[in-house]
């Protein structure tokens, strides 16, 4: 049972570490897989990635990745080039992690062409790398909740694995409990990798969960109450009952908008 003193020393770090000033415009580089299914490893959404946002995906360098945290992330891109790209950008969804620190973000080819002007998409695929300048955005599932997906590596009654889709906001989902429906007997989950959570202290019956959900300096618990039933399976995408749509509190001084 997580106990109650350790929960909130746990938030309070959490918290003391956020990061604050995500919606400040950063300035850097930006090139493209040539392979749109490349851009879905590190978080772990697999084929799902492609369903996101359209295929327009990115992996981050890790300080955007943030262990996994960063999953699900979106954030608006536009590259520098006036005479080629619009001035509005594309929005990007982060699914995977960036291991060239020459660039912030690896983008689609779809995602790439899409910061181009009308007409101009492969100007600017050609390039093959541009500045670029971006900033966080909330991400919107307006038709969609928090949803839960239980992965092909669990083992009832043993071990669960599930995948968070659909995180909206401006969010970061930092600890997770689960608990069998009405107990208050909460068992821990520790991230396995990117969007993916796990624990072999699997609770009998339906399951309910608890999330510490994180935006900017601020935080809350979320709580999904019925999400799992005493029959789940592997592969099904359960849906949470909840919506996320907190916006980060900007905990900084105030920094350029890039006139976006």
């Amino acid at each position: 049972m997580a106990q109650p003193h350790f929960l909130c020393m746990l938030l309070f770090l959490v918290l003391s570490s956020a990061t604050a000033c995500d919606r400040c415009v950063h300035q850097s580089k930006a090139s493209y897989f040539s392979d749109a299914a490349a851009s879905s490893g590190a978080c772990g959404y697999g084929s799902l990635a492609l369903t996101i946002s359209g295929g327009h995906l990115a992996a981050g360098v890790s300080s955007l990745y943030k262990q996994g945290a960063g999953c699900g992330a979106c954030f608006q891109i536009r590259c520098k080039d006036s005479k080629l790209c619009s001035s509005e950008g594309t929005k990007v969804t982060l699914t995977d992690l960036n291991h060239n620190n020459q660039t912030d973000f690896v983008l689609t080819s779809r995602a790439f062409m899409a910061m181009a002007n009308k007409g101009k998409g492969q100007d600017v695929l050609k390039l093959g790398i541009v500045d670029v300048e971006y900033k966080r955005m909330p991400c919107e599932y307006k038709n969609q909740n928090f949803a839960i997906r239980v992965e092909e590596s669990s083992q009832k009654p043993y071990y669960l694995a599930i995948k968070l889709l659909y995180q909206g906001g401006q969010t970061e989902i930092v600890a997770i409990d689960v608990a069998q429906v009405g107990s208050s007997n909460w068992i821990f989950m520790t991230r396995n990798y990117g969007a993916v959570w796990d624990t072999s202290r699997v609770p009998n019956g339906a399951l309910q969960f608890r999330f510490v959900v994180t935006s900017g300096y601020d935080g809350k618990w979320v709580w999904a109450k019925n999400v799992l039933p005493a029959d789940w399976k592997i592969g099904v995408i359960y849906d949470s009952g909840v919506q996320i749509t907190d916006i980060a509190q900007e905990g900084c001084s105030p920094c350029d908008d890039g006139n976006w």
